[in-house]
């Protein structure tokens, strides 16, 4: 039998990424390349289309070199949910106030449209029920609302099309305006029960623009993940991505979503297996996304969706996030004062999250206790230094810390870095109990991939937190595994996109609760709400 391919490529908040990948879900091989962003004034962040396309080449150009590139059956794309602005004529159109037309992205964590988000909410349209009773400013609609609001003449008068990154990625390698109901139902409020975009909402909130000519500007034509688009890889896209022309293309996904698709076909290497409705799956990076599928629609408050068909046909998504989780302990580790003596001191290949795990090993060794989790009995964390996107749903939040002192040493560090890692694990807790009280079913496991998944601490604090199984997989680039997924579906290697996710889910590594820790952690989440609770008590007290 021939060797058989996909290529899956990934585009981050920083940096492209590109995987070749075979029929059982193993990445053969990676390639990555940065990509720019500006920061032109405070809660603006902007990227370029064209960076981020000539990124995307090179990376899959990267993976498919050694190889005969008709052996590839199939690619799709995933990316962040941000939106992209196209001209008349085809080209970028400037949504910064600079007025560059090089960028035309506005970043999923760009938080300008605080006010429009606001305006979008206070009408309590039936379909906000859909994103948790209200629209995330970090959401397309809102962002759309800004352009017109700020950018009438110079942006929004002259955009001919916007489209969510995924769906700009697929468009520009087989020019045709086909939207990934992924996309459009989580980010951009499409009625997915209905199959069809609002105009009684568009209307309602002043964006009447978008209903013209049978909605083209965000999308006539709207298709499940994984569904082939055109005739695949046109003879331009295919020569600058090394591939051949018609090589088909499965309709994409966001990139946590591309993630969810990745694991949740992932099971125990041992007998003991877990169903797709008894897993939560953490989408770990600058953010973490925690997915669920469930049959029946689960209605909980501060939690997206439940989204029909988002991710796999016939199956309800609710997607719940904290919108800062690697870039928290990045920005506590690297703001602390002696974060440069310890990176200068770092042995060949070590990262300072592995030094820093060493120096609560020794601590607790020194301490003479078992668990070094109690290191950080004094020393609390409300994680929100980015506003809260589940379950509160409330971007005004701010990050808390009770226990400082003085010192500025390795200890006092490390016990805070901790800290933020254990508040992050609270967090996952505080959405699970959040989808239990209204209803949806226990879960049994966890599945985590990405960047934080490499580090065992915060891998073993959410098995110890959440007390239930992690299960981490072989194959750690699980997004890029559910992008090639994707063109799987769309090359039909596969019946259905749920054998595809079964066929190339693989398998991982059991890591389970530690009995003893669970009763520390209840002491230390009671005082995770608190927090909470005190925030709120202080805004009331300053009004």
């Amino acid at each position: 039998m021939p060797a058989i391919y996909f290529v899956g490529v990934d585009v981050g908040t920083s940096s492209a990424r590109a995987g070749l990948v075979d029929s059982k879900g193993k990445v053969l091989e990676m390639h990555t390349r940065e990509i720019q962003t500006w920061n032109p004034q405070p809660d603006h962040y902007e990227q370029s289309s064209d960076n981020i396309w000539a990124a995307v080449c090179e990376c899959v150009k990267h993976v498919v070199r050694n190889i005969d590139p008709e052996d590839v059956a199939g690619i799709s794309f995933d990316a962040t949910c941000s939106l992209v602005i196209i001209n008349k004529d085809g080209l970028p159109l400037s949504v910064s106030t600079t007025g560059r037309d090089e960028q035309n992205v506005i970043l999923w964590m760009d938080h300008r449209a605080g006010q429009e988000a606001e305006t979008i909410n206070s009408t309590k349209h039936e379909l906000l029920k859909f994103v948790g009773g209200q629209v995330s400013l970090e959401m397309e609609i809102p962002k759309l609302l800004w352009l017109k609001n700020n950018l009438y003449i110079s942006c929004w008068s002259n955009i001919w099309r916007a489209f969510d990154l995924p769906d700009f990625l697929t468009w520009k390698s087989t020019n045709c305006d086909v939207r990934s109901l992924c996309s459009t139902v989580c980010k951009w409020n499409y009625d997915a029960i209905n199959n069809r975009w609002s105009e009684n909402y568009l209307k309602s909130i002043g964006l009447d623009e978008l209903c013209r000519n049978d909605f083209e500007v965000i999308g006539k034509r709207v298709v499940p993940p994984g569904t082939p688009i055109g005739a695949g890889l046109t003879k331009e896209a295919a020569e600058s991505l090394g591939l051949v022309p018609n090589t088909p293309v499965g309709a994409s996904l966001i990139d946590a979503h591309a993630g969810t698709l990745g694991l949740l076909g992932c099971n125990s290497s041992s007998s003991h297996t877990y169903g797709i409705l008894d897993k939560m799956a953490l989408i770990c990076g600058t953010s973490t996304c925690h997915m669920s599928l469930t049959e029946k629609p689960c209605w909980a408050n501060g939690i997206w969706g439940p989204y029909k068909s988002a991710v796999i046909p016939n199956y309800f998504l609710n997607e719940g996030g904290q919108s800062c989780t690697g870039a928290l302990v990045d920005f506590v580790l690297m703001t602390h004062p002696c974060y440069g003596a310890i990176k200068a001191k770092l042995r060949c290949n070590e990262n300072i999250y592995s030094y820093l795990n060493g120096v609560l090993q020794s601590l607790a060794a020194e301490r003479k206790i078992d668990d070094y989790s109690t290191l950080t009995k004094d020393v609390h964390v409300w994680p929100d230094y980015h506003g809260n996107r589940s379950p509160i749903a409330d971007p005004t939040l701010k990050g808390m810390v009770s226990g400082l002192n003085l010192k500025a040493d390795e200890e006092t560090l490390s016990i805070l870095y901790l800290a933020v890692v254990q508040a992050l694990a609270y967090g996952t807790r505080h959405i699970i109990e959040n989808l239990s009280s209204h209803g949806r079913q226990p879960f049994k496991c966890l599945l985590i991939c990405g960047g934080l998944s490499k580090n065992p601490v915060y891998v073993q604090t959410h098995a110890d937190v959440c007390n239930m199984d992690v299960i981490l997989p072989e194959e750690q680039e699980k997004v890029l595994v559910g992008a090639a997924i994707l063109g799987a579906a769309a090359a039909k290697v596969y019946p259905s996109l749920e054998a595809a996710v079964e066929e190339m889910g693989g398998s991982g590594k059991v890591v389970p609760p530690k009995p003893d820790a669970v009763s520390y952690h209840q002491k230390k989440y009671k005082v995770f709400l608190k927090m909470l609770e005190d925030q709120r008590s202080y805004r009331k007290l300053m009004e």
